[in-house]
């Protein structure tokens, strides 16, 4: 028969709130190495060690680029998973399927069936109201102290129901049977049956029967079970009982009869009806001598007390998990785990949230309605199958790409055997530890709560799948978690004491964290690394179908651990997995190469290691085992080297005795051996103490480099009150030293770092800097990490606890009593209707130096807003000038987004009225001023009256208002500028018209100026038709001024020779150095007087400097000059061929380089380009000029230079006539040997002189050898822009007098020559290409000349070839002086054709024309006179 049964609605439970939902623990910390980091696996895990420790599991996330590729071969992985019925995992609830198992049991060996009943609608917890009841002192003790409602009420029920009365009744009927039995009050004394102890079989499962039904108590049938015997009754069945044993005993015959036939209490065969056979022992009892007594015989099998009290007592078998009926591959789990996740949650697996699986999962651990089985595929070795890593010698093809993952660290595979692991130094090769092991999973299978073999590390990498949820306890809550469960549920320990190894037992973590146990949690996703430290508690599920991979390794810092674990597995006799001391002594061999950090590890190990085994074998001699035999424990299988007594692998020593052989004890527990004397033993060593010694000496020795430095850090570690400042010190001596990477090392640095951090922080709170506050927010915060008021409590207890002095902990209390006044001061001014900005702002930057959560914060930044925000506005309307459109548009925008308040929408509406007035006449007055035509000055200022009335800055009104401002202004200057008869200056003329341009004002004046400016636009361009050349670099200005640049052309052309000139003649002055500086001071003067005067100035100043550059320029032709060395002309090179003389500023130019105008008549004076700067109109075409300018009434620099012109000219004229009166004239005419007097009138010698000059022929020297005064006058004629009879009569009088002879030409022709170059040209005589080229230019010269003959006077021989000329001393016939040319500095010229010329003078020489300088349009149309005949003292150097 079913022994009871309950069901369930599944789908109801998961959608209805649970009473108890679970509250997920707090997430374990997430490290995301850096590539530099993740390249060293060990130092990385030393690294994050400090802080993940303390959560006892960690999760890494590798690089996202770190994808190792799966390697394990799928094909050939096939496993038998584990089965997992997940209310048996639980502790709690699996003490209470045991209990019920139990009653169960116990009633259904009494023949009847157990059913469960209900309360208040609900299933009725028998396992909570035994306890109770017991720990109320019994059922006795409840009912006669009436506690029955108490414990209804501890039961969850309500009071006031009489509640406590049923569940009285179901006591009495189920539980208190049980309880007596459990008593023996059941048994007759003598009557348990003892019988060797043997396993019992597997008995059925009730929990699987208590999946179908639950039977509810027929309400008014009463069980005859539920009789109770008062005390009386019980002691006369137990005297009867008594006595009927003793007649059986007296009498054997009949004592076998009454065994067969009669009750054993009563000795009675009385009411066979009422007498029970047991189904056992075939015992029989009557059912009224039971206790308590049964009024009805059962309907099922009965036990009698006797074979009930065995059948009950025999031991429970261990709980474990079954495994599977069946072998699955990797896709048919796969297919089965997903078909099983979404047909429960009824949704496709990747949908399903982790936090429902997780509550899900919780749920169903602790619940016994529910039986849920789920197959785990656990401790699956990756020997036989292949990891999940790529490996070497693997059946899988790795890819080039992928080799790294082969050496990488991070490989499972590699981890455990790394040097920095001390795995690496265990010979054996240990499934799961040195060798992963693979877990495939699916929804709701776990992992039980347990630590590591040996209280390692584990690392866990999930290669693919749905997440793998943890959670952990940190190693220093191990022992406090075992408590917790051995207190919860201590039933279990009773029978496991090593429960928690076994790995089948969980407990939700809710439990223990409500007892005091930290625990932490993480979710695992693909691609990520859980690491468990050492004597850490984890367990866990999967969340769905999962492929992990796990192994252990063992680090320098875990030795002091695994030391503790060894002593931990001999307390429990736990088998170890491997020997610490045989892995202690491997690594000492290799002392020699053993690391600085971890050689110091292996001695303190060792240290202790040796201590205890001297200790141990004193004590092994002192009993007196006097025996020894060295043996190699490390070449025997670990079976046969274990402690019989606490299975712990002995390495250095053990304990056997010849009357045992196979068997072995360790020195622990040499007692224990046998009870042999211990003479009769034998002590089994490995090695001597004298051997042992050495070699932790020789580790000793690798550690010694830093032992004092971990001394002293040890010291300064332990005592509770240290200074910082050592720690410090401690600190930098180890890097300074550069000490391995140690436990204390790294302890040291976390003690120091976290006394830092906690200093920082601390300082950082008293100083309000914590976190970056905007002042203009009103203490806005940019992080939301601010301490709450009792975080900061917990924060000063933080400090206590540090071993070092922290000077800022008691401000830290200072701190919270701030807190509280700031609180009060916010209270109060929020209070307020009206606070004050100040105020507000005060309170805010007191709470910048309060780093405490403040939630009065959002509400005094909320109103400072306002406050600021009405305080900004009273401060605009207070200052109409600053308060412009765009400010009153944000205070408006600043408006809306403030919170609602009766002031601030007050301000808002004056605001809104104000902005729509201004922008209106802002409009209003752009309109005004862009109108066109323009309006009135009158309109103007009458609107510009209604604006003065508006308290807001316009922009537009004000520049109206200025625009009416500068019409006035301009108005009033055009109105003073032609005042009381004033000829007005033309730039300030043109000033004002310009600045009328920008002002948008109808002004009656400005047509009238414009007229005048355009009239005087209109006589400059008429003087500069009158003066100007086409194209002339000058500008008018700087032809009618005299030149302030005497010796430079154009600001473009300057020669060098005006910077070389002497500047003997300056005055001093530096303010008239320039044509600007002529024109500024022109400009500036007040009226013409002032204008003439400074151009009086400047007059003087070019005569003395042009004077001066005559005399420079003159004497670069002294002979002693070298001609070669000098610079003439534009071009400024040597002389060389014909060349002009300037007769102003005599510099001579190249024939080539300049132009001679052709139709020049003789006399006329020839002026360079420099020189000649105009037209140099005629008197007359001037005059009407300047008159013209009086009539316009305008004053400019142009008409102040013509008016100066004109004087000059009249003064020149005027100068001229008084040289005649005074007779300067006659004194050139006597040093010219005196033809013509002198007439006392001037008109007349001058009418005499140039009559004379005209009817005398003229010569062709320039004016030389005239006195200083006539030379002013006569280059001051020349400086003139005006043309003036008197400058050519005087100066064709000055060429006329002063030349020797006559000539053919008035311009001065030089020919200059090079002393380096006189060497005469001699022509070889088989040169006859060339005589026949010159030949040819020769006849070519004669032929062009024969029409000229007929004509000319015999002058016209000078055009014939050298074979016609009569005065050539050469014969006609000879070829050799036809090729000669007649000039020293012949350049003789080659190529197809040489052009010659003959002189026209008295020696008939040919030259070529290329020597003298001539073109051959010059030699067709002038005469040529060589130097010789010119000058007859010339020396040709022949």
């Amino acid at each position: 028969a079913d022994v009871y049964a309950l069901f369930t609605n599944k789908d109801a439970t998961m959608t209805q709130p649970q009473l108890n939902e679970f509250i997920p623990p707090p997430e374990c910390p997430v490290f995301e190495p850096s590539w530099e980091e993740f390249a060293d696996p060990f130092a990385y895990i030393n690294k994050i060690r400090p802080i993940a420790e303390k959560t006892g599991i960690c999760k890494v996330r590798p690089p996202p680029e770190w994808q190792p590729p799966f390697a394990c071969d799928v094909d050939r992985l096939q496993f038998t998973p584990r089965i997992q019925r997940l209310n048996e995992l639980e502790a709690q609830t699996r003490v209470k399927l045991n209990f019920l198992d139990q009653i169960a049991k116990f009633w259904e060996l009494q023949g009847c069936t157990l059913k469960i009943p209900h309360v208040e609608r609900k299933i009725l917890d028998l396992y909570q109201l035994n306890k109770l009841v017991n720990e109320e002192g019994g059922f006795d003790a409840v009912c006669r102290e009436r506690r029955w409602t108490k414990i209804s009420v501890k039961m969850g029920y309500a009071p006031g129901k009489a509640i406590g009365s049923h569940l009285r009744a179901h006591y009495e009927r189920i539980l208190y049977p049980y309880n007596l039995f459990q008593t023996g009050a059941s048994l007759l004394r003598g009557c348990v049956k003892t019988e060797p102890e043997e396993d019992c079989e597997m008995r059925p499962n009730l929990r699987r029967r208590m999946g179908m039904y639950v039977a509810k108590p027929e309400p008014g049938k009463h069980n005859t079970s539920c009789c109770i015997l008062d005390n009386n009754k019980r002691n006369l069945l137990a005297i009867m009982g008594n006595m009927q044993a003793k007649a059986a005993q007296n009498n054997p015959i009949l004592s076998t009869q009454v065994d067969q036939y009669m009750c054993l209490v009563c000795g009675s065969g009385s009411a066979e009806d009422r007498l029970l056979l047991c189904d056992g022992c075939d015992d029989s009892y009557h059912t009224f001598c039971l206790i308590p007594p049964l009024h009805d015989v059962p309907k099922g099998d009965w036990r009698c007390p006797k074979c009930l009290a065995q059948e009950c007592g025999k031991p429970a078998v261990a709980f474990g998990f079954e495994q599977a009926s069946r072998n699955y591959t990797l896709q048919t789990f796969g297919d089965m785990a997903d078909s099983f996740k979404s047909d429960y949650f009824n949704m496709p697996v990747h949908m399903v949230p982790t936090e429902l699986v997780e509550k899900e999962f919780w749920r169903l651990v602790s619940t016994i309605e529910e039986d849920v089985t789920v197959e785990y595929g656990a401790d699956i070795a990756s020997k036989e199958f292949g990891s999940g890593f790529p490996v070497k010698n693997s059946p899988m093809e790795i890819p080039p790409e992928d080799e790294d993952y082969l050496r990488s660290g991070w490989n499972l595979n590699n981890m455990p055997v790394l040097d920095a692991s001390v795995l690496t130094h265990v010979t054996a090769d240990i499934c799961g530890m040195k060798l992963p092991w693979l877990y495939v999973g699916m929804c709701f299978s776990s992992f039980c709560w347990h630590i590591e073999d040996h209280w390692s590390y584990s690392i866990n990498y999930l290669h693919w799948g749905e997440p793998k949820t943890w959670y952990g306890a940190p190693g220093y809550a191990a022992e406090q978690l075992e408590a917790v469960m051995k207190k919860l549920a201590p039933e279990l320990f009773e029978s496991q004491p090593d429960l928690l190894h076994q790995l089948v037992t969980i407990m939700n973590p809710n439990t223990l964290m409500n007892n005091g146990v930290p625990i932490y949690r993480t979710n695992q996703c693909a691609g990520e690394f859980v690491i468990t430290f050492p004597r850490a508690y984890h367990s866990g599920f999967n969340q769905g179908f999962n492929f992990a991979e796990a192994v252990n390794f063992c680090t320098m810092d875990w030795m002091p651990i695994g030391r503790k674990c060894v002593e931990h597995y001999r307390q429990l006799s736990r088998y170890c997995v491997f020997s610490h001391d045989e892995m202690v002594y491997n690594m000492a061999l290799k002392a020699d190469a053993m690391d600085v950090d971890l050689a110091s590890a292996v001695h303190k190990d060792m240290t202790v290691m040796i201590q205890e085994e001297e200790e141990l074998r004193k004590k092994v001699n002192k009993m007196g085992v006097v025996q020894s035999q060295q043996v190699h424990f490390d070449l025997l299988p670990d079976e046969e080297r274990q402690c019989c007594k606490c299975r712990t692998t002995c390495y250095l020593s053990g304990i056997t005795c010849p009357c045992s052989p196979g068997k072995l004890v360790c020195l622990h527990h040499a007692q224990d051996l046998c009870s042999c004397p211990p003479s009769n033993h034998t002590l089994h060593y490995k090695l001597t103490l004298a051997e042992l010694y050495p070699m932790m000496a020789a580790v000793k020795l690798r550690a010694e480099s830093y032992k004092d430095w971990l001394c002293n850090v040890q010291d300064i570690l332990e005592p509770t009150q240290s200074k910082k400042r050592e720690l410090h010190s401690l600190v930098e001596q180890a890097e300074a030293k550069q000490f391995p990477q140690s436990e204390l090392v790294d302890q040291l640095r976390k003690v120091t770092s976290e006394a830092d951090k906690c200093a920082l922080m601390a300082q950082q709170l008293l100083n309000g800097r914590r976190q970056t506050r905007y002042r203009s927010g009103g203490g806005k915060s940019q992080s939301q990490n601010e301490l709450t008021v009792e975080e900061l409590r917990s924060f000063v207890r933080q400090l206590d606890n540090l071993p070092c002095n922290i000077r800022q902990a008691p401000l830290l209390k200072d701190l919270l009593t701030r807190v509280d006044d700031f609180q009060q001061c916010s209270d109060r001014l929020l209070s307020d209707e009206s606070p004050s900005p100040a105020e507000l702002q005060d309170l805010l930057d007191v709470s910048l130096g309060l780093d405490v959560e403040l939630p009065q914060l959002p509400l005094l930044r909320e109103r400072l807003e306002q406050a600021r925000w009405l305080e900004a506005v009273q401060q605009a309307s207070s200052r109409p000038d600053n308060l412009c459109l765009d400010t009153m548009r944000r205070l408006i925008d600043q408006g809306v987004g403030l919170a609602p308040h009766s002031s601030v929408e007050r301000a808002m509406a004056r605001l809104q009225e104000l902005l729509t007035v201004s922008e209106q006449w802002e409009e209003r007055a752009l309109s005004l001023m862009d109108a066109r035509p323009y309006h009135c000055i009158e309109t103007l200022e009458v609107a510009l009256q209604e604006v003065e009335n508006i308290p807001a800055y316009l922009p537009n009104c004000l520049q109206l208002k200025d625009v009416v401002i500068k019409a006035k202004k301009w108005l009033h200057e055009a109105e003073a500028l032609q005042l009381g008869g004033r000829i007005p200056v033309l730039d300030s003329l043109s000033e004002l018209v310009l600045r009328a341009e920008g002002i948008p004002v109808r002004l009656d004046p400005l047509s009238r100026l414009e007229a005048l400016v355009v009239d005087v636009q209109a006589w400059k361009e008429s003087a500069a038709k009158t003066f100007l050349v086409k194209n002339s670099p000058y500008s008018l200005l700087e032809v009618l001024c005299p030149r302030c640049d005497v010796g430079t052309g154009p600001q473009r052309m300057k020669s060098k020779r005006a910077k070389e000139a002497p500047q003997a003649g300056k005055r001093g002055s530096t303010k008239l150095d320039s044509l600007s500086d002529v024109e500024r001071a022109l400009s500036e003067s007040k009226d013409s007087a002032s204008a003439m005067a400074t151009l009086a100035e400047v007059r003087q100043k070019e005569m003395e400097m042009l004077l001066a550059l005559r005399a420079s320029n003159e004497s670069k032709f002294l002979p002693a000059e070298n001609c070669c060395a000098l610079s003439v002309c534009v071009c400024h090179k040597a002389p060389l061929g014909a060349m002009v003389q300037c007769e102003l500023c005599r510099e001579a130019f190249h024939c080539t380089c300049v132009t001679t105008s052709e139709d020049l008549q003789h006399g006329q004076a020839w002026l360079c380009p420099f020189c000649q700067r105009s037209r140099k109109p005629p008197l007359d075409r001037v005059l009407p000029l300047l008159a013209s300018l009086q009539r316009i009434r305008v004053r400019l620099p142009e008409g102040d230079a013509l008016r100066f012109l004109i004087e000059r000219t009249v003064r020149w004229q005027h100068r001229v006539q008084q040289a005649c009166t005074e007779g300067m004239l006659e004194e050139v005419s006597k040093m010219a040997n005196g033809k013509v007097p002198i007439c006392s009138s001037s008109k007349k010698a001058l009418h005499l002189i140039f009559s004379e000059l005209v009817s005398k022929p003229p010569f062709p020297v320039s004016v030389k050898g005239l006195g200083p005064e006539l030379e002013e006058l006569m280059v001051e004629g020349f400086l003139l822009q005006v043309t003036l009879p008197e400058t050519e009569q005087l100066y064709r009088y000055f060429l006329y007098k002063l030349s020797p002879r006559g000539s053919p030409h008035h311009i001065q022709v030089m020919m200059c020559y090079c002393n380096s170059k006189r060497t005469k040209r001699r022509k070889d005589s088989s040169d006859s290409q060339h005589r026949d080229k010159a030949k040819k230019s020769r006849k070519k010269k004669s032929k062009k000349s024969k029409d000229k003959d007929k004509d000319k006077s015999p002058e016209a021989k000078r055009t014939c070839s050298p074979t016609n000329t009569l005065s050539d001393p050469v014969p006609s016939d000879s070829e050799e002086d036809y090729s000669l040319c007649a000039a020293p500095w012949c350049r003789e010229p080659e190529g197809d054709e040489v052009n010659w010329v003959q002189c026209d003078g008295n020696c008939n020489q040919w030259f070529h024309q290329i020597c003298v300088g001539l073109s051959a349009e010059q030699a067709e149309k002038e005469d040529y006179i060589c130097i010789s005949c010119t000058q007859p003292d010339y020396d040709r150097g022949e």
